[in-house]
């Protein structure tokens, strides 16, 4: 009798350890970033570590693998694209992924080793600017705000060179992929360099570009993403609530200098 006891003892005590093992899995979460800069997102696993949400971020090193790692279950959610990227992405790999929260609006900027404003690039100067879609696109929207260029009516957002009307300065175009639109300044007379990858080459869009986004830019939010089937996680909701607090967001206002712009727009206003 004493020997049945202490075989269930035994084994209330290894289901009730199993039990403990699943919780705490079920309360880590797996954020993919793109880049080295993971200042933001400590502070926010600070946060979530007081209610018992262990956050491991996962750095990458381009705009691709993040969604594809997600969409093979890698990772539990990422935050590194705008919904313009996003939606341009998940339907041209057939992806079931969904935002689940707006993040930052980080402007896109227009930088210059030779020129001190948008007026004194020539005629006939060279701009280089991302060769992706939707970085093009969201480059040619903004030289068109600057002036330098006048895009066809009703611009969907996605680039592409044919859909530039106006030309005044007879401007030529350098397309590269994003993550290699800094190197290439010497060279050319401006580039149009995105947010994340300005930041990590030392540069600020406020303080260094010649022209850059400002916060009605509402195409180019920022967003955590998740696969479909865990838009309604509470581990991953309560993550987003987090983020989307107030002291998060002065602390991205302060330690950003204002070169990304905290946003709690509602996913109905993006398109979901």
């Amino acid at each position: 009798m004493k020997r049945f006891g202490f075989l269930f003892f035994i084994s209330f005590l290894a289901i009730a350890l199993g039990a403990c093992s699943d919780s705490e899995a079920a309360t880590t979460v797996k954020i993919g970033i793109s880049g080295s800069d993971t200042t933001i997102w400590d502070y926010v696993a600070e946060k979530a570590e007081e209610e018992g949400i262990e956050v491991e971020i996962v750095r990458f090193s381009d705009y691709v693998q993040p969604n594809l790692a997600l969409a093979e279950g890698e990772i539990d959610a990422n935050a590194f694209q705008t919904i313009s990227y996003f939606d341009a992405f998940i339907d041209e790999h057939d992806l079931d992924l969904t935002p689940i929260a707006t993040t930052v609006i980080a402007p896109m900027g227009l930088y210059s080793e030779k020129h001190d404003a948008v007026e004194d690039i020539p005629e006939g100067g060279t701009i280089a600017l991302g060769k992706e879609a939707t970085n093009m696109g969201r480059g040619l929207q903004l030289l068109e705000d600057a002036g330098l260029i006048e895009l066809e009516e009703g611009f969907d957002g996605n680039g592409s060179l044919d859909k530039i009307v106006g030309n005044p300065k007879d401007l030529d175009f350098e397309l590269l992929e994003a993550g290699q639109t800094p190197r290439v300044l010497p060279d050319v007379d401006a580039s149009i360099i995105n947010n994340g990858i300005a930041v990590d080459g030392g540069f600020s869009p406020l303080d260094d570009s010649i022209f850059h986004e400002d916060e009605t830019a509402t195409p180019y939010i920022n967003i955590i993403a998740t696969q479909v089937e865990d838009k309604d996680d509470e581990v991953l909701n309560r993550l987003a609530e987090i983020y989307q607090s107030d002291d998060v967001a002065e602390f991205i206002i302060e330690e950003r200098d204002g070169n990304s712009i905290p946003t709690t727009v509602p996913l109905s206003e993006i398109g979901y």
